[in-house]
């Protein structure tokens, strides 16, 4: 007489979501973080350089990211605070701040992009040193820093596309406080008459320990 075993069924596939969920979640704090920080940094460095002509002379100039387009650091803000609102929020909010995270990046991007060869903030001031509207800055360059904000962008794009992929794995802040910020209330536990520190407990709480109510 033969008997079959039924196999006992493999655990590892309903692991598997988790584990996707925790390494992607990982991936996208770190893109996100990183992301914002390098393209906020960078923003702040030299990005442009020039010589404005005064008196005969060269008067030199230089143009931070901040003052060449104040998108990428203004995006990079808004992608960080994205990232950390993809926690409060659930199903169809996610996406949306998903999608915004996203944005935030193709965005920062862009605008790097864009300012790595814009020369209208080192114009402007030759202008005001020169004391001639019509001047322009000469010996014009770039700085590497646009192209390092745009690596900034790219990363969060990547967690952008990272929480539009798997944000519906990941776990969302706990629904133990109310919308006003007060923890929800217990049921107070029942009283056991036979031990006596709970009887002590419900007369500290003001409560009658007998369950009987007076007249």
């Amino acid at each position: 007489m033969e008997y079959v075993t039924a196999a006992a069924p493999d655990p590892r596939p309903e692991a598997a979501p988790a584990r996707t969920g925790r390494r992607s979640l990982a991936v996208a704090l770190l893109c996100g973080a990183l992301g914002a920080a390098v393209a906020l940094l960078a923003s702040r460095q030299r990005w442009a350089e020039g010589t404005a002509t005064v008196a005969g002379g060269a008067f030199p100039l230089t143009a931070k990211g901040s003052e060449v387009t104040g998108v990428p650091a203004a995006l990079a803000i808004v992608g960080l605070a994205a990232l950390v609102a993809v926690f409060a929020v659930r199903r169809s909010g996610r996406v949306l701040v998903a999608v915004l995270l996203a944005l935030s990046g193709a965005g920062t991007v862009a605008a790097a992009l864009l300012g790595a060869s814009d020369s209208s903030a080192l114009d402007e001031k030759a202008a005001r040193t020169a004391g001639d509207t019509a001047a322009t800055a000469a010996a014009l360059s770039h700085t590497g820093w646009p192209y390092v904000a745009a690596t900034g962008g790219v990363l969060l794009l990547l967690a952008g596309l990272l929480a539009l992929r798997y944000g519906r794995l990941w776990p969302a802040m706990s629904g133990r406080y109310e919308r006003s910020g007060a923890p929800r209330s217990r049921a107070p536990r029942p009283v056991d008459p036979d031990r006596p520190e709970d009887l002590w407990k419900a007369l500290d709480r003001g409560e009658d320990p007998t369950g009987t109510e007076s007249a």
